[in-house]
């Protein structure tokens, strides 16, 4: 163990550990939540847009050494009582969460995820299923490009949202991991090879790439002995590869790319923009934290200015743009506008530039900023992750610092940061006028990217992957001609072909005696406040009350019953005729 520390800010004690002989890195973090997380997860840069990292991603969940199920995972679910289990690609990492309140249940989730990634089998077969391969269903038939991944990122690269994203980082990252699509490009993917598959999975998903963390109420004496059998199989490998950080630009640059806005668009108002700058390592917490506060108030709310300012100007349908992205080893901001007029393009440029240079001398409304640290603490501190489990929210940003060999407790105590932040704020120190003149006005590592809509493209793509098809259909031999015909016939055979009952057998399942019988009540105490009955519960809330209050409608005629809705929401989303609500 390399330290145990209390971490007030979450009530959770944490245990940091490395494995000596392959140099693992364990985070177990030890509370009350009965939703209990685990999570393995690998440093997963690509320097192409191949997709590997994407493929890999699906491939190992198709079954392994232990668990030879093709779709082990919808077995499970069948039998399981998880309350989460998925896995996620990232531009530099790749993550496999798994929660349930079961601690049984728990033990069988995780020790099918450790089994997943360290002992897959990525045959063939499955990296044609889940990334890419060519069809052929008869000898008549048109040859094409199949599989999972490659059609998932079909459906993304035909939005051009998910387009003008990926470019806006693509391009403020030219030499580094984050300058390729870890999804993979379609026009990429099928330069993959099997063997290059293989050898990312060889590299990369070794435990001295691993990064394991644990959270929730478990022994955590027991979270080790399940890790051992599978760490102390393998021995040291070489260091985890390193991402480095992007050389800044002199000077900006600009992309335009067309995209295809669709057979109903009869106007020019279709162009999309963002303009993007290149900000700090994510590891400096109170930059991070500072950072975070001054987007929140630019453009977080209908008050925030810049938000305010480019809706206000009617040159555009919507906001654009990433925002505040710090979820990779440098952070970056971006915004702009889809919905412009071309003839407006460089007009709204000069209105982003002119708000910001405004607020660097003006500062922002001191109740925006106010309301932006309220917001971000709050968020903080409640961990509100919808259906997500609270502990799979503190791993990834525990990762955030973590997986760029800085402290993975750090982002997990954010009280502090936050309150000196807000202390230097109150005596009158100008920060948020001084990251805007430093990261905005004064920073060259700017990009505008710009999507322009061209009718047709999509057609033309469409066109340009039917002439590479040909072209490969003409060199083909006879025999690879029949070859794909056969192995088309033979993956669709396997795909539709059930598994044995004694493969299925082999995947865990929950009897009666797993399953508490005792239900858990939430504490609730009965009194009257102020002449109302009110319900009272004793939670761990990390000091947020949360208040509901309702009314007795009975009083409402029945014909307006239903207008309460629609007046609900006019109170909390309206102004008055003596205070706007964008204030």
């Amino acid at each position: 163990m390399l330290r145990e520390v209390f971490l007030p800010d979450i009530q959770a004690n944490a245990l940091e550990y490395r494995h000596k002989k392959t140099g693992a890195r364990i985070l177990s973090l030890i509370n009350s939540d009965t939703n209990k997380v685990f999570g393995i997860s690998f440093r997963t840069p690509s320097r192409n847009s191949t997709g590997v990292a994407h493929i890999l991603e699906h491939a190992v969940l198709c079954g392994s050494r232990k668990y030879p199920v093709k779709e082990p995972f919808v077995e499970l679910l069948k039998g399981s009582l998880q309350t989460f289990l998925n896995a996620f690609t990232y531009p530099d990492k790749t993550c496999y969460p798994v929660a349930s309140e079961n601690l049984q249940d728990f033990y069988n989730l995780v020790d099918v995820y450790l089994d997943a990634v360290f002992f897959p089998h990525i045959t063939r077969h499955i990296f044609e299923q889940e990334g890419w391969h060519l069809e052929r269903e008869a000898p008549d038939k048109p040859l094409a490009y199949k599989g999972v991944v490659y059609n998932e990122m079909k459906g993304v690269y035909s939005s051009p949202e998910d387009v003008l994203g990926e470019l806006s980082q693509q391009v403020l990252f030219p030499d580094t991991p984050y300058g390729a699509d870890s999804g993979g490009d379609p026009r990429v993917i099928p330069d993959l090879t099997y063997d290059q598959f293989r050898a990312f999975h060889r590299t990369l998903y070794h435990p001295g790439n691993a990064y394991i963390f644990f959270y929730g109420d478990d022994e955590p004496e027991e979270r080790l002995r399940r890790l051992a059998p599978y760490l102390d199989v393998f021995d040291a490998a070489d260091s985890p590869p390193r991402i480095e950080n992007q050389p800044r630009f002199k000077e900006p640059v600009h992309l335009t790319r067309p995209y295809d806005p669709g057979e109903e668009s009869g106007d020019s108002q279709k162009t999309m923009f963002t303009m993007n700058w290149l900000l700090p390592e994510v590891t400096n917490a109170e930059e991070n934290l500072s950072l975070g506060i001054l987007s929140y108030a630019l453009i977080g709310t209908p008050a925030s200015p810049l938000r305010k300012a480019l809706i206000e100007s009617g040159m555009g349908d919507d906001l654009t743009g990433a925002g505040f992205a710090n979820y990779i080893r440098e952070m970056y901001f971006g915004v702009g506008l889809r919905g412009l007029a071309s003839e407006n393009l460089e007009r709204t440029k000069t209105l982003i530039r002119d708000t910001l240079t405004v607020l660097a001398s003006e500062d922002i409304d001191h109740d925006t900023v106010a309301a932006a640290f309220n917001t971000i603490e709050f968020k903080l501190r409640e961990q509100n992750t919808g259906g997500y489990p609270r502990g799979l929210a503190y791993m990834l940003s525990a990762l955030n610092f973590w997986l760029y060999d800085a402290d993975p407790l750090t982002p997990l105590q954010f009280e502090e940061p936050i309150a000196r932040i807000r202390s230097r704020w109150e005596a009158g120190e100008p920060i948020f006028k001084d990251l805007i003149r430093k990261h905005f006005l004064s920073n060259p590592h700017m990009a505008t990217v710009i999507l322009e809509p061209v009718p047709g493209t999509s057609r033309r793509e469409a066109q340009e992957e039917e002439d590479r098809l040909r072209t490969i259909d003409a060199a083909m031999s006879d025999d690879e001609q029949r070859q794909v015909v056969e192995n088309t016939r033979a993956l669709q055979e396997a795909q539709q072909t059930p598994d044995p009952p004694e493969t299925l057998a082999t995947i865990p399942q929950l009897s009666l005696s797993h399953i508490d019988p005792v239900i858990r009540m939430i504490p609730t105490e009965t009194a009257v406040v102020e002449g109302a009955t009110s319900l009272i519960h004793d939670l761990p809330t990390h000091g947020i009350v949360y208040l509901d209050v309702g009314f007795n409608l009975i009083a409402i005629p029945s014909e307006l019953l239903p207008l309460i809705p629609l007046f609900g929401q006019a109170i909390l989303e309206m102004g008055t005729d003596q205070e706007d609500y964008v204030g």
